[in-house]
């Protein structure tokens, strides 16, 4: 009786999981399943799909409209991953060690929450209100440099080719920037007084202290925050949904929205069901080698 009453609660553990697990079963494991079964057939979405085995994936990797749109994601990590770290280490660090240092956490805080807001922001808010500020006619930014003298740098921001791309990498560095800002603070709570005072009494300035003693100590985080946004960047698709919609002419088409545009419009649920496909996998393969890098930086400390 002991022995069953003390295995009894053990046994009650795998109770708990079964939530978990039937909702990772019907809302990623069943859907990703069917979505790598359709991009082996040819459906328009009603009647019967037609299986055409790796068709899809042979016109896939000859449309050129993919790779331009791919191209256009790797800006995207450029605008999400690697411009918001580098500005967030040095936000971070200004934040930490000269407003708390002469103002008081508090506005450290404040501060703080101002660059996480757009974070929390709806998507669909923030894109609504950029839009409205990068408008070609009455758009705040335009009035702006007119009011300014500089009425000759006026554009249509998003409605040009040439400005489309770098305006809404423009807005997602500024969504994105909140997210390394609240991690590298918190990283630099953990980080040895200790080291920092040593460096300041030998001579070092701010800039050698934050090269030399900062960076290395935020590796973990610095790690966390470009895998996490290079991820997001990979797969964004409301910004350029709500800003552009992948135009003007296909300028800042990128492959998530690529392949809702080839389900919902195109109506070629199989194509675009291969594109989704291919780029779930490229994901899971860069999380699974940052990751490692990641356990293998760890392990070496």
């Amino acid at each position: 009786m002991t022995k069953a009453r003390l295995r009894h609660p053990r046994n009650t553990y795998v109770l708990y999981l079964i939530p978990g697990a039937l909702a990772f079963l019907a809302v990623i494991a069943v859907p990703f399943a069917m979505n790598v079964y359709y991009s082996f057939t040819s459906w328009q979405g009603v009647g019967s799909p037609a299986w055409t085995g790796l068709d899809n994936y042979r016109t896939l990797m000859k449309d050129s409209q993919f790779w331009a749109s791919f191209r256009h994601s790797l800006s995207m990590v450029l605008a999400m991953a690697v411009i918001p770290t580098a500005i967030g280490l040095v936000v971070a660090a200004a934040l930490f060690d000269f407003v708390a240092r002469h103002y008081g956490t508090r506005l450290a805080s404040v501060l703080r929450a101002c660059f996480y807001l757009p974070q929390v922001l709806p998507v669909t808010v923030a894109g609504i209100v950029w839009s409205w500020i990068l408008a070609p006619e009455d758009g705040s930014l335009n009035d702006l440099l007119k009011a300014v003298g500089l009425g000759s740098l006026q554009q249509d921001w998003l409605g040009d080719p040439k400005f489309a791309l770098y305006s809404v990498m423009g807005v997602l560095v500024w969504v994105q920037l909140g997210f390394p800002v609240v991690i590298f603070m918190a990283g630099l709570q953990r980080i040895d007084p200790a080291l920092q005072e040593a460096a300041e009494l030998d001579g070092a300035s701010w800039w050698r202290r934050f090269w030399h003693v900062t960076l290395p100590q935020l590796r973990p985080e610095i790690s966390v925050v470009l895998l996490w946004c290079t991820i997001a960047a990979l797969k964004v698709f409301g910004a350029v949904y709500v800003l552009t919609k992948g135009g003007p002419a296909d300028a800042t088409d990128v492959p998530s929205y690529f392949s809702f545009a080839t389900f919902f419009e195109k109506t070629q649920v199989g194509y675009g069901s291969a594109i989704a496909t291919v780029m779930t996998l490229i994901i899971l393969a860069l999380a699974m080698v940052g990751l490692r890098f990641q356990t293998r930086a760890e392990e070496s400390q």
